[in-house]
């Protein structure tokens, strides 16, 4: 398959994805094509992530790429690509709906797939196609570490982490994986300070910005009143939107992030506008907090979406 390229010097963009390395994550163009992605595919595989400004999926999978990519420590690339102002490049690649994915490898397109895919999904793409990087023992110890948190050792969990920022200050997913782990632990002041760790041009990454919104929910349940009263209330008064928040928190305090955000979908349903749309913004922190893949945030948007446009 012949690539749009340029007999020009072809231009590499300057500015980094997220914030993140711009030798892992890149925005690109037709200029740029042929080096970040045709010649670069010979030395790695190479992602190139079809995406437009309007497009809510897209908003959903560019973070997850990002996070799967970055941990795969230079085994595979990404070059995002604006379908807006590069159309050329798309309709060549016959990119029919975004986002859209492809795979290259050794200056040709290997693989694609469609859609805002899971974590696990688009990791298993990559495996697919990535050759393997020599053993990391950071890599090793973080999986450790999410094995622990997994199996409900968050003690386990804070060793390990804080063992690879005793190595390596400032390692995002260390830090992240800490502030989970105090979080585990019901131990919001460690997670907070866990926070404090993150560099500051850091700070809007997609992982920190969920654990922050976690901590920030944490602290709201932990004021959170009894849920068995607030429910009462809430059964006597379905009006009180006041209550029904609370209540919401209290769920949240519990363990019970299903039942968090029914009682906020509810009281969207029953009144959007109410508090400054409170509960409409209280949903968003929520999913920001779950992820993508939690079953609530998969439930929750769907409700949201149908609460507000139908």
């Amino acid at each position: 398959m012949a690539i749009i390229g340029n007999d020009a010097t072809p231009e590499t963009s300057e500015t980094p994805a997220g914030g993140q390395d711009d030798n892992l994550v890149k925005d690109g163009n037709q200029n740029s094509f042929m080096a970040d992605v045709i010649e670069a595919s010979k030395e790695a595989l190479v992602l190139v992530d079809f995406w437009a400004p309007w497009c809510g999926p897209c908003k959903q999978l560019g973070p997850t790429l990002e996070k799967v990519i970055q941990a795969r420590k230079g085994a595979v690339r990404l070059v995002k690509i604006n379908v807006d102002e590069n159309q050329a490049i798309a309709q060549q690649l016959k990119v029919q709906s975004i986002p859209a994915v492809f795979a290259f490898k050794n200056g040709q397109p290997v693989d694609a797939f469609m859609g805002a895919l899971p974590e696990s999904q688009v990791a298993e793409f990559i495996d697919k196609h990535a050759d393997p990087v020599a053993d990391d023992p950071i890599v090793e110890m973080l999986a450790m570490g999410e094995h622990a948190l997994e199996n409900d050792n968050a003690d386990g969990a804070v060793k390990m982490f804080e063992h690879i920022l005793s190595v390596e200050a400032g390692h995002l997913e260390a830090i992240d994986g800490l502030a989970r782990s105090y979080l585990a632990l019901k131990d919001i002041t460690r997670a907070e300070e866990a926070l404090n760790l993150v560099p500051d041009n850091k700070k809007n990454d997609p992982a920190i910005e969920s654990v922050t919104a976690a901590v920030e929910l944490a602290k709201q349940a932990e004021q959170a009143g009894d849920s068995a009263e607030l429910a009462a209330k809430v059964e006597a008064n379905p009006a009180n939107h006041e209550m029904r928040f609370e209540y919401a928190n209290a769920l949240l305090g519990g363990g019970d992030n299903q039942g968090a955000v029914d009682q906020l979908l509810e009281i969207v349903r029953r009144d959007r506008a109410w508090n400054e749309e409170a509960a409409r913004k209280q949903l968003l922190t929520l999913f920001e907090a779950f992820g993508p893949e939690d079953p609530a945030t998969l439930d929750g948007r769907a409700q949201l979406s149908t609460i507000l446009f139908s």
